[in-house]
């Protein structure tokens, strides 16, 4: 008996600590975006360039951050659902985005603008699934460099290339001068940048402690670290690249909204092959379970299926898209595929 009240006692403890954890979090990384916003307009750096890149960076902040902790406890497969999952999630964010802004069309309203930075997204989390498939060959042929694997350096290299792609495509695309009046309204840059560094400071003392209540939650619920790094953990480190979006729609500025999206996708296959720094008993990507294979393919397919929906014409459905109804649909299939696998 009193084995069953210390039981309820510690789970209680344990989600009271993964909530208060997770909410630090998702505020942090929102003074976080709103800080880099701060730092854009004062810096006059492109719309693109900045839902792309520093936003994207600051509001994945919270995923990188996480795998870190997870290898440093030792639970390399709540890093990779983290990461995997989270990117799927970003995409469903999409249809999201397409219920809220019915009348914008957001899916269409960015034409063109985001086939490369979309396009880069899938290619990384292709080439780190690619590896993910490779891992006995790779592990036979010592494929590393002191404890990183060489496959992260390659995935980190692209993805500096892939930022060089962009930043080059975009170079064109300034924002619009603010007036006098819109100027005063927003912070100094200095303000901005010591903003955004306390935030990220709150993300690095609050996520060790979500890190470990999740992997006790596993324990308790038996789901196991790739279900719930795939899907709970996921959903709150991504939280505030939904809550951004959701703003930048409310602005106007889907370009902005899309760019976030495609570009912390990136900046999550980035954050996997950084992680990799941290793991040391050999490649980070190497102990990863290939289960997460089905992970992986899913935000694949939902990152490929947005891009077509960026640039193809489809018939409306009700308030949403066609795309938005079937990227729903995939999403929460492939969730539940994520369920069944853990229960095996």
């Amino acid at each position: 008996m009193e084995l069953i009240i210390q039981t309820i006692t510690t789970g209680n403890f344990v989600w009271f600590t993964f909530v208060i954890s997770a909410a630090v979090i998702v505020f942090a990384a929102m003074k976080l975006a709103s800080n880099g916003d701060v730092i854009a307009a004062r810096t006059k750096i492109s719309g693109m360039f900045v839902g792309v890149l520093l936003l994207a960076g600051a509001t994945s902040l919270p995923e990188m951050l996480t795998g870190i902790n997870s290898v440093l406890a030792d639970e390399p497969n709540l890093a990779a659902g983290n990461f995997f999952g989270s990117s799927a999630f970003n995409m469903f964010i999409l249809a999201i985005l397409d219920v809220i802004g019915k009348d914008q069309r957001i899916l269409r309203s960015s034409a063109l603008k985001h086939t490369l930075s979309g396009s880069l997204a899938v290619f990384l989390c292709t080439l780190v699934l690619f590896f993910l498939c490779a891992n006995p060959l790779l592990a036979s042929i010592h494929f590393q460099i002191g404890w990183v694997g060489i496959d992260s350096i390659i995935i980190a290299a692209f993805y500096v290339f892939s930022v060089y792609l962009i930043n080059k495509n975009d170079s064109s695309e300034i924002t619009a001068d603010l007036t006098e009046e819109e100027l005063k309204s927003i912070p100094s840059l200095k303000a901005g940048i010591f903003g955004f560094i306390l935030a990220s400071a709150l993300l690095m003392i609050a996520t060790p402690l979500m890190v470990r209540s999740s992997a006790t939650i596993s324990d308790i619920t038996g789901l196991g670290t790739s279900f719930i790094g795939s899907t709970l953990v996921a959903i709150i480190t991504s939280l505030p690249e939904l809550v951004t979006s959701i703003a930048a729609l409310k602005i106007s500025a889907p370009e902005m909204a899309m760019g976030n999206l495609f570009g912390s996708n990136m900046f999550n296959m980035f954050g996997l092959a950084l992680t990799d720094m941290f793991y040391t008993k050999g490649r980070f990507i190497g102990a990863i379970d290939q289960s997460f294979l089905i992970a992986g393919m899913l935000g694949v397919l939902l990152t490929s299926l947005a891009l077509v929906g960026n640039v193809t014409s489809f018939r409306r459905f009700r308030h949403m898209e066609s795309d938005s109804v079937i990227m729903t649909i995939i999403y929460l299939a492939g969730t539940y595929l994520l369920y069944i696998q853990s229960r095996v």
